[in-house]
């Protein structure tokens, strides 16, 4: 284990969240609040200390694997534990397993909170909330990959490798750091965008950036107790569609951008990602319809919610609680599914789902013809039985650590649909639930023990299970 490299990675982590923290110093002068100058010192204090320990020198700087992992993993959990202690400084979180709990929410864009009344945070706290889900949609080690001069022997491919949500990662251009940085000029684009858009229907400025870097981030956190349900159907219709479009993998994206519309348009997952959207859309819709007084309203809070739950960012503009079990069971299902790989959604993802389905369908006709050969393909390329196996593995594992949590939180004396849907959406990165932990509910009544479950799924739903997982495996930790 390269434990030097590991130090210098968490020292960017710190020096970056420092950097960071400047921001809602900002939003504290324009709204004149005294919890900025916590902020402003904690990112001083994180800078300083961050750029001390940088400056160890150290003889190896390859990241191989092992360290990728172990440090993607660390890395959240330093920028969790540093990022919960503005909203205890500030005494508006007063218990730092709530802080971490509401920040981790807010780094892995989960968006499931602890608070009764969101309204009652100051304006610098509620931009550090929402801001986090913008640092985190991408991954904060995507975006140090970025300054990061290329390291010789070694690959920092390993770093995004361990951060990236999905099956599979695979670098646009030869070189990483270009890597990151078209991932994130895309990321930034599709954002001001997005911020235009809204500011064109008049949307207050703070709103704007705050519902913005929740969408972006597909993390959920709104600024208002009924999250987007005070704003306007044509701002509704924008979220939803912009929470669809971070959905998609990113890769769909580049492609299109080097007008390689034909291999965009074929891929396999984004086609499923999208009929499967419109489907349950419709479906739900269908089953509604009677509870609005229009089409159009029906319309749009099926699609608002089907996008928000799919691409796991967890905005709400009804109590989808209150609907019927058909349409609750889909969004539960859609829980599971997430979003596509490559994309700054959580879940199990569309490509999973696609190739599990292919699995099946090839044992079958293994069966109807044992002496044939066949082969499995994605996007017009064969899918080998390494890319399945682990698959198979993760999907061994995602059950597991779900049916464990299930269990674990259910030592609080919740019912089973609330502690069910709690730990779906929180190992899958969604933010509301159902029963308990609904739309106008919150986790603030989970004891400390489940909480800190909860928190765990959070960090391993983000991370592809692997990274925190690995922490805990004693041979992570021998020197050779």
């Amino acid at each position: 284990m390269n434990y030097p490299v590991i130090g210098r990675v968490l020292s960017w982590i710190l020096c970056t969240e420092g950097a960071l923290l400047l921001l809602p110093s900002l939003i504290s002068l324009i709204y004149r609040e005294d919890q900025g100058m916590i902020y402003f010192a904690l990112a001083l204090l994180a800078l300083a200390i961050g750029y001390v320990t940088s400056r160890r020198k150290i003889r190896n700087r390859a990241i191989y694997q092992r360290e990728g992992f172990v440090s993607v993993g660390l890395s959240w959990v330093l920028l969790s534990l540093y990022g919960a202690i503005p909203f205890v400084l500030t005494g508006e979180i007063p218990s730092y397993v709530d802080a971490v709990f509401e920040i981790v929410s807010g780094f892995t864009t989960t968006g499931s909170s602890i608070l009764s009344d969101v309204e009652a945070l100051s304006h610098t706290s509620l931009f550090w909330r929402s801001f986090s889900h913008w640092i985190g949609g991408m991954g904060v080690l995507v975006f140090i990959l970025m300054l990061m001069p290329t390291n010789r022997g070694g690959t920092q491919m390993n770093l995004m490798k361990a951060e990236s949500p999905g099956p599979d990662v695979s670098k646009f251009v030869p070189r990483v750091r270009n890597t990151a940085i078209v991932l994130y000029k895309i990321y930034l684009g599709m954002t001001l965008l997005m911020i235009a858009l809204l500011a064109l229907t008049g949307m207050n400025w703070f709103h704007n950036l705050c519902i913005t870097f929740g969408t972006a981030g597909t993390g959920g956190f709104g600024i208002l107790n009924d999250s987007c349900a005070s704003y306007t159907p044509i701002q509704q219709w924008i979220i939803t569609l912009f929470m669809i479009a971070f959905g998609v993998n990113f890769g769909f994206y580049y492609l299109s951008l080097i007008f390689r519309f034909r291999e965009a348009l074929a891929m396999e997952e984004v086609r499923a990602y999208v009929g499967i959207i419109l489907a349950s859309g419709l479906a739900i819709t269908w089953q509604i319809r009677d509870r609005f007084d229009t089409l159009e309203q029906a319309l749009r809070s099926a699609f608002f919610q089907v996008g928000s739950i799919m691409t796991t960012t967890g905005f709400s503009t009804v109590d989808f609680d209150l609907w019927p079990s058909f349409s609750k069971t889909i969004l539960v299902l859609l829980m599971v599914v997430g979003a596509c790989a490559g994309s700054t959604g959580g879940g199990v993802k569309v490509s999973r789902v696609v190739l599990t389905c292919k699995s099946i369908f090839l044992e079958l006709g293994q069966v109807l013809h044992p002496h044939g050969v066949q082969r499995m393909r994605m996007d017009g390329k064969s899918v080998d039985s390494k890319m399945l196996n682990s698959i198979y593995i993760f999907l061994i594992t995602y059950f597991l650590i779900f049916f464990l949590s299930i269990l674990a939180v259910s030592l609080d004396g919740f019912n089973f649909e609330t502690n069910f849907t709690a730990v779906a959406a929180t190992l899958n990165n969604i933010g509301p639930g159902l029963a308990g932990v609904g739309p106008t509910r919150n986790f603030g009544d989970y004891s400390l023990p489940s909480k800190l479950v909860l928190i765990f799924d959070m960090l391993a739903g983000r991370l592809e299970l692997l990274p925190m997982l690995i922490l805990f495996y004693p041979r992570t930790w021998m020197k050779h």
